[in-house]
């Protein structure tokens, strides 16, 4: 009968060695961060995540936004990109398209016309391209389909005239 209280006294020691183990090191842990000096430096400010260039030069999309590259089809030549970048992420739909306001006009697009609803058409233009950004928004992700494609300065021809 004496085994069974000897059992229970260490695991509860064990129990007591590990939660004191834990506690001193998250101590350690603050005290490091607190001295002046002595850790590691950084940044003044969280800087979050950074927009990025993808196929298309002057289209910033936000790194939240991840390429589904199945539904993606991108042409290029030396003096030209054009096609679709289609992308998926968990993103705020108001966000999104304040930061393509922002952010197209920083790359010299003119803001044409847009369609606010629960699917978002945008569209852009520069002299020589337009750039039409298709958001929608689902319960769980955000879908955006980012469409840039030539100007034609051509006359029309064939059935379309």
């Amino acid at each position: 009968m004496t085994e069974f209280p000897r059992r229970r006294w260490a695991q509860a020691s064990v129990v007591v060695l590990a939660v004191l183990m834990l506690m001193t090191t998250g101590c350690a842990s603050l005290t490091q961060k607190g001295s002046g000096g002595s850790g590691p430096p950084t940044a003044a400010k969280d800087q979050g995540p950074v927009p990025l260039y993808y196929d298309f030069g002057d289209v910033l999309v936000p790194s939240e936004l991840k390429i589904d590259k199945g539904a993606s089809f991108v042409f290029q030549t030396p003096g030209l990109s054009a096609g679709v970048l289609a992308m998926r992420g968990r993103v705020e739909i108001s966000s999104l398209i304040a930061f393509f306001e922002s952010n197209m006009a920083k790359d010299n697009w003119r803001l044409v016309s847009s369609f606010k609803s629960p699917r978002t058409i945008m569209m852009f233009q520069k002299e020589n391209r337009w750039c039409v950004i298709n958001i929608t928004d689902s319960n769980f992700a955000t879908d955006v389909e980012i469409w840039v494609a030539p100007t034609i300065h051509e006359p029309a021809s064939g059935l379309m005239k």
